[in-house]
């Protein structure tokens, strides 16, 4: 079985070395800042560098204790929607804002005071004009954040960032384009006979296109809102309950499958190429993903394997720049999609980008 798969399919539960387990606090400003270090460095410990030449993996030889993730995301999340009393809700949230670099004057409130915790406040709306989408582009940003990755997906194998690896099959699990229903563990026959390659052809709709990919990373400071990148038609969402680790750029260079071991929920349709697939992943500390035309999703719930929900057709169609769904705090958003040979991405890897910019041409 594909090793990528086998991790996302049936690691339960994640250890960390003794001493690496952070201290909760009282949410605020300087506490989620402090909380989301202290599990970056955590994670970290995860990995030991391998053989010269290669990038680190999961460490198996540590002194371990068993860390919730999920346990402490979903007792975060319930701090982040206790009330704030009315005096403090403006002073704390302009101290986030001043923090994590937060630009207050794009989004759409009278009276920051509106936003009742911080869970309101992470998830606030843009004013309209802000955000304009690109009208030539067939393709734009799905979300504000910082590019990790992009380019052709290679035989199957999806860098994550550059050097480090994931697998097609490990992210979107086994035969996607099956109605599956769910599983505990991959019993698919396509997971047993199908390579990477076969694995890669067998996404397409045509031949003749490539599969090409896009990571965008979200931190605490961005938008946490997040649209349609082109007016496509979903057929199926997989979710994967996993497991939430940090999705920040510097973990996600150690960390060989870490969209693959993480909780995500895969939107896989098509579009004027033909494949899409949309995944909103989930980190430490936020957990909670919500998709607008999806009120079944349930995430930071445990649970093993998948679960998949097929969409009748034609119920569930986006369009280009559309409202998709909502992050609690920052986070990742994968596109995998099938383009001609002709398509070229016009960007560079760390570069900060916006809703609606175009990522590239055909």
């Amino acid at each position: 079985m594909d090793p990528d798969l086998r991790i996302a399919l049936r690691v339960r539960r994640l250890s960390l070395p003794y001493g690496a387990m952070p201290t909760l606090s009282v949410p605020s400003a300087s506490a989620a800042r402090a909380a989301d270090s202290a599990w970056r460095a955590g994670t970290a410990l995860l990995c030991t560098p391998a053989d010269p030449g290669e990038g680190p993996h999961l460490g198996e030889h540590w002194p371990r204790l068993p860390l919730p993730l999920n346990a402490f995301s979903r007792l975060w999340g319930r701090c982040h929607q206790l009330p704030l009393p009315l005096f403090a809700r403006s002073p704390a949230y302009r101290l986030y804002s001043k923090l994590c670099n937060c630009n207050l004057d794009e989004a759409d409130f009278n009276d920051l005071r509106e936003f009742r915790n911080l869970s309101e406040f992470f998830r606030r709306s843009l004013k309209p004009e802000v955000r304009p989408i690109c009208p030539a582009a067939r393709i734009v940003s799905p979300a504000d954040g910082t590019v990790l990755h992009f380019g052709r997906v290679a035989s199957g194998h999806v860098e994550q960032v550059k050097g480090v690896t994931y697998t097609l099959q490990g992210f979107l699990g086994p035969d996607p384009l099956g109605d599956n229903g769910s599983s505990e563990c991959s019993t698919s026959p396509m997971d047993r006979k199908l390579q990477d390659s076969e694995y890669h052809d067998h996404l397409k709709q045509n031949p003749e296109n490539e599969l090409y990919h896009c990571v965008i990373y979200l931190s605490p400071g961005d938008y946490h809102r997040f649209h349609s990148s082109v007016d496509w038609t979903v057929h199926k969402r997989r979710h994967f309950p996993g497991h939430l680790l940090s999705v920040a750029p510097r973990i996600a260079g150690m960390i060989r499958g870490l969209f693959c071991i993480n909780e995500r929920a895969v939107y896989m349709g098509s579009w004027r190429h033909g494949f899409f697939s949309y995944t909103a992943v989930g980190p430490t500390n936020v957990g909670s993903i919500s998709v607008f035309k999806d009120e079944e999703l349930r995430t930071n719930r445990g649970g093993a394997g998948f679960q998949d929900r097929i969409f009748p057709e034609g119920s569930f169609v986006a369009g280009k720049g559309e409202l998709f769904g909502e992050f609690n705090l920052g986070s990742t958003v994968v596109l995998l999609f099938e383009a001609p040979k002709s398509y070229r991405f016009s960007l560079r890897t760390g570069q900060k980008i916006l809703v609606g910019q175009s990522l590239g041409t055909e």
